[in-house]
């Protein structure tokens, strides 16, 4: 059984969960586009393979543009930011 996301107060598309670890993982829906988000490259891993058995997707490798803003992202400050 998958983990239980709980959909944000903020915006309808946006789902989070809390993982054992502490740190969290985002799901982002957006009509036919999904961004996925968190620290844990495994739980990232673990829900496309468990969403890609129920649905048919395509991996377009890592997202540089959604809903028309720019992700950059700073690794070694582990940061995010959306312009």
């Amino acid at each position: 059984m998958g983990r239980k996301y709980t959909r944000s107060l903020f915006d309808p598309c946006a789902y989070f969960c809390k993982l054992p670890s502490g740190e969290y993982i985002y799901l982002l829906l957006y009509v036919n586009d999904m961004l996925i988000a968190s620290k844990n490259k495994s739980s990232i891993n673990k829900l496309k393979v468990q969403l890609s058995s129920e649905f048919e997707m395509k991996n377009m490798r890592e997202a540089k543009r959604i809903l028309g803003m720019k992700i950059e992202r700073d690794r070694v400050k582990e940061r995010v930011s959306l312009t």
